[in-house]
């Protein structure tokens, strides 16, 4: 394995998977900082699997969730991953290399690296929050968000054209976040597989930034841009993991 060097402007972040699996990762600048939903992404999914397969992490950033299915031994062979940001697959090599895991690690947009590649397992960690929750919220300061005004258009592309990429019985994973419009990610699900069950949800408390937008929170909510609850004054949102499977 070939070795990859760091740039100076690194930092570390620690990410704990599973009960037993903490993640000492490298980000640079420009490299999204996982969040719970790749977390909850990289445990649903990992809980799901029984039998290892090829994979492919798209969406990568840093690698947190491909890292992880391989160091549970999810993963048969090398681990596949790909991203947007040429810097996110630069440190996602550094973080495979630091953890001894064989990666083919590409540059692109959502399944362009793989036009003649397939995949038992296709895990979707792509970013997914309405254009306005992506400006105010503290996630997107080193990267950009470009999901459209309801955060669906990359998770909906990647939906439509993930059975391309699955071998017979394979299995394609993407999570919804409330702070999205949920029902038309779930509407191109349901088009694209006659099979679509959530394996996950967790909930999340908004950050602290995004208080002070409450009513236009609650306006994006009216619209159904938006979803989240009200509950001991807090404003919760949530993760739904799925897993869709048998092409129409």
């Amino acid at each position: 394995m070939a070795v990859h060097h760091r740039p100076m402007s690194t930092k570390n972040y620690s990410v704990k998977i599973l009960k037993d699996l903490i993640l000492d990762i490298e980000l640079g600048h420009g490299v999204f900082e996982p969040t719970g939903t790749s977390t909850e992404i990289a445990t649903a999914v990992n809980n799901y699997i029984i039998e290892p397969g090829k994979t492919l992490d798209l969406g990568c950033g840093s690698g947190v969730v491909g890292l992880a299915l391989a160091i549970s031994k999810k993963i048969d062979g090398k681990l596949f991953a790909s991203d947007l940001s040429k810097e996110a697959v630069r440190y996602l090599k550094i973080n495979a290399h630091k953890y001894g895991i064989d990666v083919d690690a590409r540059s692109g947009s959502v399944f362009d690296p793989w036009k003649d590649e397939k995949f038992d397992y296709i895990v979707d960690d792509i970013s997914g929050v309405a254009e306005r929750i992506a400006e105010i919220s503290p996630w997107f300061k080193e990267t950009a968000c470009e999901s459209g005004t309801d955060g669906t258009r990359l998770v909906r592309e990647a939906i439509e054209r993930s059975p391309n990429h699955l071998n017979k019985n394979g299995k394609f994973f993407f999570p919804i976040l409330s702070l999205s419009n949920y029902e038309r990610i779930i509407s191109k699900a349901n088009d694209v597989y006659e099979n679509v069950e959530r394996i996950s949800t967790k909930k999340w408390q908004m950050p602290k930034e995004m208080s002070r937008f409450k009513n236009e929170l609650l306006l994006l909510r009216d619209k159904d841009i938006i979803n989240f609850e009200e509950k001991y004054g807090w404003l919760l949102w949530s993760t739904d993991v799925f897993v869709a499977y048998n092409p129409r």
